[in-house]
């Protein structure tokens, strides 16, 4: 069912809550990927320049309801949206609810912008306590929930807040409808032939997304360490790769079914080994079906990318969740890098492409080729639990068009 948009609120002079995933990765005091903020901009100046009164939430991190923790704090972020929004960015207070904030808001001009502290400093947060809720709710007369990174979890400025704003508007920010739209709606109806591209460490982590788009894809193309666990299920020689060893039944199960089915399953024909994981120790070897014993598999082979990306050059939906291998290390980043190209070219050519985030978006980003995309998304476990076809609470409590 659709939902509205911050866009069909009149928003004049009007206190605009707005839940966004400002979660960005720090290093050093400095913010490496500002993605996640730079995405929310969309619906901030959109609520500013109709004069709108915008108090942002968000968390970093994971403080644990412990109180203030400077290593955890927001300020970097209101620092660095009052730098790409171009004017500035109240940030009142180390406590989200308390009586600054409070003050804050109530001293809010039209066209102002607050950003609260991290929302995960309270304890409830993620118990969604109801008095808490209840704070954070009266200082919107509207509430949006723009934060597709953490849309599936049913915590207090997701699920509790909105819940507590009943009878006000609540409404979807545009970066949440242009997740939904890509995620749930390319995968519910996708432009044949749909090939759907799955990496990372484990078959555990992906095995319900598998189950649930083997109906629905015409491909299945599977790299990274989850891959030894289907070679292994096959009684290939693996050496020393990380198989799941209770998941082979599942990986074989997965097989059997796509063998049953219109699905084809891709999995690896040759590999990139090292004796040593990490980047620049052990013996780098390349072998065919058959890996040595001491040898570990960090990467897809040379044939195997070649086969990937001829196959994903035809596919017109692709859907794409988890690297080939140990991208962010030099020896083992070909894979990944050679797959990502040739979703770049499919994309070129009219395909309709979907990164789920995480360590997949982090290697887009990586390549400098997310712009060849046609969606990168922000949340790497919300991503994936759309795929596996599940709803969120905080979706679905928001107003119907």
């Amino acid at each position: 069912m659709s939902k509205k948009t911050i866009a069909s609120v009149d928003v004049r002079s009007k206190r605009v809550l707005m839940r966004v995933d400002f979660n960005v990765p720090i290093e050093d005091g400095v913010i490496t990927d500002d993605r996640r903020i730079r995405e929310a901009l969309t619906s901030i100046k959109s609520i500013v320049d109709r004069g709108g009164r915008v108090i942002l939430m968000s968390h970093l991190g994971r403080p644990e309801g412990k109180g203030y923790q400077a290593e955890f704090s927001l300020k970097i972020a209101a620092d660095k949206l009052s730098q790409l929004l171009g004017k500035p960015v109240g940030f009142p207070s180390t406590d989200c609810t308390d009586d600054k904030s409070a003050a804050a808001v109530a001293a809010m001009k039209d066209g102002d912008v607050i950003l609260l502290e991290n929302v995960r400093f309270q304890a409830g947060e993620k118990k969604g306590e109801a008095g808490y809720c209840a704070k954070l709710a009266a200082f919107g007369d509207v509430y949006v929930n723009d934060a597709f990174g953490t849309s599936h979890r049913a915590e207090g400025s997701m699920v509790g807040v909105p819940k507590a704003m009943a009878g006000k508007p609540r409404v979807m920010g545009f970066l949440v409808e242009k997740e939904m739209k890509y995620l749930a709606g390319a995968v519910t109806n996708p432009a044949k032939p749909f090939v759907v591209v799955l990496g990372g460490a484990k078959v555990s982590d992906k095995l319900a997304c598998v189950e649930n788009l083997m109906p629905k894809a015409d491909m299945i193309i599977v790299g990274g360490a989850m891959a030894y666990t289907f070679l292994a299920a096959l009684g290939k020689k693996v050496g020393d790769s990380r198989v799941e060893q209770d998941r082979l039944a599942d990986a074989k199960k997965i097989i059997d079914h796509a063998a049953r089915s219109k699905c084809e399953l891709l999995l690896p024909v040759d590999h990139v080994c090292s004796t040593d994981f990490r980047e620049d120790a052990g013996d780098i070897e390349v072998f065919d079906e058959q890996i040595k014993d001491g040898f570990m598999g960090l990467d897809i082979g040379p044939k195997t990318q070649t086969k990937y990306a001829l196959a994903l050059r035809k596919a017109k939906t692709i859907v794409w969740n988890g690297p080939m291998g140990v991208f962010e290390w030099v020896p083992f980043a070909t894979g990944t890098q050679q797959v990502a190209k040739a979703i770049v070219e499919a994309t070129k050519n009219g395909a309709t492409s979907i990164v789920g985030g995480g360590d997949s978006a982090a290697a887009v980003e990586k390549f400098n080729l997310a712009g060849g995309m046609s969606h990168v998304s922000t949340g790497g476990g919300a991503s994936l639990e759309l795929l596996e076809g599940k709803q969120f609470e905080s979706i679905e409590l928001l107003d119907n068009a």
